[in-house]
């Protein structure tokens, strides 16, 4: 039986106008948890703050960069840090991932997100703005913005009818918002206002530098028929004496402030309606609203990611995932950060392919240097991380495993704060990974021990593949040791190939066959005439 399961800041800105709580007292309670985590994931919903420490090994701090830039008000990387527990967790992500591959549903949503960006913009002018009136209007222009946000997404999400178990739940919660008597009492008032604030007419009288306003009393305005008399004496092209107010952006003026302070005096009931409809509606925004405008960038910037990536011909699938069975395989697969720099020059990108069944588990890597090796190593680790994260993953298919944790252990340079030498360090790190390892871990390791002899090289490194084999755990372990490829049968060996008659020269291809360092070596040495038997004709006396 197959054992895998298929798997399809802004707070700062809302102050003072948004609260993280809804007003909509009165109303029949609504609930939507959120569109990243599943209601029986509760538990996964805590956003982990820092990036894993083997973020770095695997180039995922350079891939969760790419993915989030340009959306830095939304604070994405905690949720690319929090790793899921469940398939079931996994599945409710890759669900809403495949309805917004649906191009009309991805752009409504990107529309969505445009009109919250300009509410937010629209509260923050209100929260910096000096005079009382100014902020109130952008405050009802915000709450107009947030009205047709919320009827248009609710328009789109019933016309592109989604699939997903998140988007048809959010579209409940929000048919069910819109059509309470808060949102429509809120949205009522704001266009009531807004209408007769539009359709206020004062006139001001300026002599020897004072201002009177006072009400329009139907005077007679005389400029159109002026300019019509005038127009038949215009020469050429006259210096336009109009007056360019600023950008209302920038605020007002202390006297344009005092001018429509005497506007709302001649208009109190008017104004004392607008300030008792700010006063009453201050945390107007929902906080589930809020939340999801901010989650669901987590797959709109996934998506446009990826499109960089599909666009060079390279494959996303969605893999599937087990928690318990071990034989994981991927087909043309790729490293996503190598993958990024490589289209950015133009250069081509090599995908590599690779299974483990039955009672494989670990996948010894020799071969030549700069052979690729490592990438295939970090596109290991990648793969199974981007696959507890619930995105699709390089590759035409998958099948892969939801560890419990992800170790690496990668070179690095001698830290002298630590006062180990570079032999110990690599034993005091090993020791803390296999410490902390269970059988559902999966451990990366890239040439450990390179600092010591040969000898003693060969025998930790058995120690510690031996441990792994007991362990149970998956693991990739690069090394320059042939001998560790065949230590049991757990595993698997596998080869960085070259270009065959020319040794110097890299496939970049990682094929699962039996090592055999000492041909490269012979290769070259054949190349450049440095055999025994060259050697030995060269010398001869």
């Amino acid at each position: 039986m197959n054992d895998f399961q298929t798997t399809t800041s802004l707070e700062e800105d809302l102050r003072p106008f948004a609260s993280p709580k809804s007003e909509a007292s009165g109303d029949a309670p609504m609930k939507f948890l959120s569109i990243l985590f599943i209601e029986a994931e509760d538990g996964d919903k805590k956003e982990t703050l820092e990036a894993p420490d083997f973020f770095r090994d695997l180039n995922l701090d350079q891939i969760v960069d790419a993915i989030t830039t340009g959306r830095e008000e939304y604070d994405l990387k905690p949720f690319f840090y929090t790793r899921l527990t469940s398939l079931t967790g996994i599945a409710y992500r890759h669900e809403v991932m495949c309805d917004l591959e649906n191009e009309a549903l991805f752009q409504s949503i990107m529309s969505f997100s445009s009109r919250m960006r300009t509410l937010r913009g629209h509260l923050k002018m209100a929260g910096e703005l000096y005079y009382k009136y100014e902020q109130e209007r952008w405050f009802l222009e915000a709450a107009e913005i947030h009205g047709e946000a919320v009827e248009k997404l609710l328009h789109d999400l019933h016309q592109n009818d989604p699939k997903s178990r998140g988007l048809i739940a959010f579209r409940k919660y929000l048919a069910q918002y819109a059509d309470s008597g808060h949102f429509k009492t809120l949205m009522r008032e704001a266009k009531k206002l807004k209408s007769e604030l539009s359709s206020i007419r004062y006139c001001l009288l300026i002599k020897d530098g004072s201002i009177t306003v006072r009400n329009y009393d139907c005077e007679i305005d005389y400029s159109a028929a002026v300019e019509e008399i005038f127009s038949k004496f215009k020469q050429g092209a006259a210096k336009d004496y109009r007056v360019k107010f600023p950008d209302s952006s920038a605020g007002m003026n202390h006297v344009e402030a005092r001018v429509l302070e005497m506007v709302a005096k001649l208009n109190p009931d008017l104004f004392h309606a607008l300030d008792d409809y700010c006063t009453r509606n201050i945390h107007f925004l929902e906080k589930t609203i809020a939340g999801f405008d901010r989650e669901i960038q987590y797959y709109l910037a996934w998506l446009e990611y990826a499109e960089t990536f599909k666009r060079a011909g390279l494959k996303f699938n969605y893999p599937q995932v087990s928690d318990t069975c071990k034989e994981v395989s991927n087909r043309e697969g790729f490293d996503l950060a190598l993958a990024g720099k490589l289209i950015g020059e133009n250069a081509s990108v090599v995908c590599n392919d690779f299974f483990l069944h039955g009672e494989d588990r670990i996948f010894v890597v020799t071969g030549p240097n700069q052979g690729g090796k490592t990438t295939f190593a970090r596109t290991f680790g990648q793969l199974h991380y981007l696959a507890s994260l619930g995105c699709p993953v390089p590759g035409s298919e998958a099948r892969l495993f939801l560890c419990d944790r992800l170790f690496t252990h990668f070179e690095k340079e001698e830290d002298i704060k630590t006062l180990r030498g570079k032999l110990k360090d690599d034993l005091v790190r090993i020791h803390r990974v296999l410490d902390q390892a269970t059988s559902n871990s999966i451990i990366i390791m890239n040439e450990i021990f390179s600092s010591t002899t040969l000898k003693d090289a060969g025998y930790l490194s058995r120690k510690v593949v031996e441990r792994i084999s007991q362990l149970d755990a998956l693991c990739v372990c690069v090394t320059f040791l042939d001998e560790l490829s065949s230590l049991n049968e757990k595993t698997v060996s596998a080869v960085a190939t070259i270009v065959p008659g020319n040794p110097t020269l890299r496939t970049y291809k990682i094929e699962r066959r039996p090592a055999d360092g000492l041909s490269y070596a012979l290769a070259i040495a054949e190349k450049y005439g440095l055999t025994y038997e060259r050697l030995k004709e060269r010398v001869k006396p």
